[in-house]
Parts: structure tokens; C-alpha cells; sequence
């Protein structure tokens, strides 16, 4: 069986491998295992650092493509060092880079295009050394035969959640258990959530990394919050911009999802998952796929129990559920993120319109797909009414 640490690393390897970059950036880079990856990304940060510092000097204004790009480049950014650093390898960004990316972050837009501050210092653009680099080209891991002490996190209806600390990467995961007495039905759906999980690979879902069949466990990347907490402590604090970006990367997710043929069927507030930087950034993380759906197999438990805790009322089994009817508890969490209330909102102003789109009584009438109501929520703006309870 392969190594998953390696199928994630070749996968990373890959995906830059098929990225150019240019001989002005390639001799920087000695590294023979990441140097091409490492090349490419500087070369896309200097690209946006130089456009910025021009329109800094010039308009203020960062185009709308121009600054989704560079958001994209920095999460992608961040969850590529993440993920080589839980392989063992360990990269580092230059400070310089490191700080411009935290100075760009808060007036980055997904839409509209940026403003860029009148008071933005311009960005130091390095083109002669390299900005990445690794302290070491191996690693000697502890391997730690010790006894892990776990702390419980959550429950559900047939698993729990643990976090514990790994002594080789001082990084906190999760361990998700079946209950013990579960019924064999539940167990299957349990390792089915584990598979599904295991094939996907986005930034908005949740990364799982080892099934024990012993234990009937397996081990998954730590969040922080889920959305439900995370709203209701920042409620009358969080910005609108901020609320916008968390619903993007949920829909963003969900989307994914069925570009690959699948509906989650089990969408909720607890569900979705928050993983919370030191800086404020946040990255959501799709989780929870026991109630998981191939849209193109058409074998469905017509006895499945729906215990998703947002329901579409226009349907009464998973039999005939589709797209339409997961769109209603898209629009439920669209509502929480924007107005922290767990309810519907009336039509009353852009928010509310695009909510109730999503829970029209006549499934005609709601979204179709998640792209086209990507598109709308893309478009929203604040307004005076947008304000939460």
C-alpha cells in the first residue's frame, strides 16, 4: 500500500511540474526536489508584487482578476508549505515576502477589484536571490512509541473527535472514532466517509490522513472552530468583507463537490469547519461526509435515515434527493455567515434575495448550481441593511 505522505507529496510535485517558470527564477533554486515549485511561486508573488507597487504609484486600484489571483496564490501558498511541513519538510518564506503578503491580505477583494491604501509602502520585489529556502534536505524523525494522551473536541451521532499534539511535528490533529456498538451499517458508512474524504483534494475540504481498522479510526487535519462557534463569538464585530470571504471559500467547497459528482446531504452549521490563523485569516473546511451521495451511481438506501440538521422540507427521502434540495441548507448556512441568525432572511435587500433563492419553495426557482450563485454572492456589496443581529 502506498505511503500517503508520498502520494501527497507526488501530487504536489505534480501540480507545479506542469506550472512554467523562466530561467530568471530557475537558477535561483538549487533545491532538486522543490526547487521547480518554489521557482514557479516566486515568480507569480513578484508578478502581483510588481503590478502592485505600479498602481500603488498610479491608480490605487488592483484589478478584479489581478486580485482573486493573489488571494488564490496565497491560500494555495500557505496550504503547499503546510502540507510539506507535515511531510517533514520544512520551508521559509523570506520576511520581506512574508510581511507583504500580510500587509496585501486585508485590502485584497474577490470582486470589484482592490483598493490599494494611499499610505501602501511600496513592496520590496527580490529578483536576485531566492525567497524560499530550507534549513535542511532531510529530516530525522522521532518516530515515538509513547502512549498519545487525547482530548475529546466533539461528538456525533455514531463517532467522536479528538485533538492531540504529534511529538515528531509539535502540530495538533484530529482523530475521528466510531462509537463502540455502532451497527455494521454505520461502521460502513463510517469507512465510506474516510474514502471519499481520502480522493478528494481542495483547500476547502477537510484532509484526512491514515484509516486504523483496528481502532476504527482515522486521523484528519485539526480545525479550530466550527462555524457555528466562530460566527456567534465575532457576530457584531465581523466585517462584511470578512462574512463575503467565508461564504466564498464555503461555496467554493460545496462546489468542488459537485464537480466531482457528489452531494454532501448533510450540510450544517456544525459541518463546516473553521481553521483560524494568528494573523485573523481563516480557511474553511468542508467535513463530515458520512451522509455522502454519488450523484452518478444509482444505487441509493432508500431507508437511509436523513439526519442532516438542515432539511429541505420539499423532500421527504434521499431517494429523491438532488442539487435543488441541497441548495436549501446552502442557503440556511449563506444566512448564518451573513446575518449570524439561524433563520432565513426576507428578500428585502441583495442578501436576502440570494438566500431565498436558494430556498424557494419551487425548486425551478432556486439556484440550478452552486457556480451561478457563486456569481451572485461574488457581486454582493455591503449596504446598510447588511448589518448582522
Amino acid at each position: 500500500m502506498a505511503n500517503p505522505t508520498d502520494l501527497m507529496l507526488d501530487d504536489l510535485k505534480a501540480k507545479y511540474a506542469a506550472q512554467p517558470s523562466s530561467d530568471s527564477f530557475t537558477r535561483l533554486y538549487e533545491d532538486q526536489e522543490f526547487g521547480h515549485m518554489f521557482s514557479v511561486l516566486h515568480k507569480h508573488l513578484n508578478q502581483h508584487f510588481d503590478a502592485i507597487n505600479d498602481r500603488a504609484k498610479t491608480t490605487h486600484h488592483y484589478w478584479a482578476d489581478n486580485s482573486r489571483d493573489l488571494i488564490a496564490l496565497i491560500d494555495e501558498l500557505e496550504q503547499d508549505l503546510h502540507n510539506l511541513k507535515l511531510a517533514g519538510n520544512e520551508v521559509k518564506l523570506d520576511p520581506r515576502y512574508q510581511e507583504a503578503i500580510e500587509r496585501c491580505r486585508p485590502w485584497l477583494s474577490r470582486s470589484g477589484g482592490s483598493t490599494v491604501p494611499d499610505d501602501f509602502e511600496l513592496i520590496d520585489v527580490v529578483k536576485f536571490e531566492p525567497v524560499f529556502s530550507r534549513p535542511a534536505t532531510t529530516v530525522k524523525l522521532k518516530k515515538t512509541t509513547m502512549a498519545i494522551k487525547l482530548k475529546m473536541v466533539g461528538e456525533g451521532s455514531y463517532a467522536t473527535v479528538h485533538s492531540f499534539v504529534d511529538p515528531d511535528y509539535g502540530i495538533k490533529f484530529a482523530v475521528k472514532r466510531a462509537k463502540r456498538g455502532i451497527s455494521e451499517r454505520d461502521l460502513q458508512r463510517f469507512k465510506q466517509e474516510f474514502e471519499v474524504m481520502k480522493r478528494l483534494s481542495f483547500p476547502y475540504i477537510i484532509e484526512v490522513y491514515h484509516y486504523d481498522e483496528d481502532r476504527h479510526e482515522y486521523r484528519m487535519e485539526f480545525c479550530d472552530e466550527t462555524l457555528r462557534t466562530y460566527i456567534s463569538k465575532r457576530n457584531s464585530k465581523l466585517s462584511f468583507s470578512s462574512r463575503k470571504r467565508i461564504a466564498l471559500q464555503f461555496l467554493y467547497g460545496i462546489n468542488y463537490l459537485h464537480s466531482q459528482n457528489l452531494l454532501h446531504r448533510d450540510i450544517s452549521l456544525q459541518n463546516v469547519l473553521l481553521k483560524v490563523y494568528a494573523s485573523g485569516a481563516v480557511l474553511v473546511k468542508l467535513s463530515d461526509f458520512g451522509l455522502v451521495k454519488d450523484q452518478s451511481s444509482t444505487f441509493t438506501r432508500t431507508q437511509t435515515e436523513m439526519r442532516g440538521t438542515i432539511r429541505d422540507p420539499l423532500v421527504d427521502s434521499f431517494k429523491d434527493y438532488g442539487v435543488v434540495n441541497e441548495m436549501y441548507s446552502i442557503g440556511w448556512v449563506l444566512s448564518y455567515i451573513f446575518t449570524g441568525r439561524e433563520s432565513l432572511p426576507a428578500a428585502d435587500n441583495d442578501v436576502g434575495r440570494v438566500v431565498q433563492k436558494c430556498a424557494a419553495n419551487n425548486v425551478e426557482h432556486r439556484y440550478q448550481t452552486v457556480l451561478g450563485l457563486i456569481s451572485d454572492v461574488e457581486h454582493l456589496d455591503a449596504t446598510p441593511t447588511d448589518a448582522p443581529a
